[in-house]
């Protein structure tokens, strides 16, 4: 819901001034909460944390853009397919590599045959078809680059 709800926005203001809107009133909205719900413990824990967290919230501004985007070449259900596929196999591989302080998790057969499923399934769907022709799809692409 929220993709699609940043591809309307995106297509009445533009890339930078939607990806301004969600994460800004993302932040005020967290701030607001953490604040009642936490108190001032919700800032207790920011001096001993790793410089390199600081700056995860940039990764957000790329995921933003690049699904508003993504909706807007692919549709919603592809688009949050492709991500929702390629967090879970970077999950698996941070997982498996203990990787930003993850505990290391054994990678198992069982984990590789997941993620091929869920990939199988994208490829299932898109290449099934649907009821967009091939001149409507071409229109949407055209559109959504312009």
């Amino acid at each position: 819901m929220q993709n699609v709800f940043n591809t309307k926005v995106n297509e009445q203001t533009g890339n930078w001034t939607t990806t301004t809107l969600v994460l800004g009133l993302g932040f005020a909205a967290s701030f607001v909460i953490g604040l009642i719900v936490e108190g001032k413990g919700m800032f207790t824990s920011l001096p001993g944390m790793p410089v390199w967290f600081w700056f995860s919230g940039l990764i957000g501004v790329g995921v933003v853009t690049c699904m508003v985007q993504g909706v807007k070449l692919l549709g919603p259900t592809y688009a949050v397919a492709i991500v929702m596929t390629s967090e879970l196999g970077f999950a698996l591989l941070f997982d498996s590599l203990g990787w930003l302080g993850l505990q290391k998790v054994p990678f198992t057969l069982n984990q590789l045959i997941g993620v091929l499923v869920i990939v199988g399934g994208i490829f299932v769907f898109k290449l099934g078809g649907g009821s967009e022709s091939e001149e409507e799809s071409s229109v949407r692409k055209r559109e959504a680059l312009n």
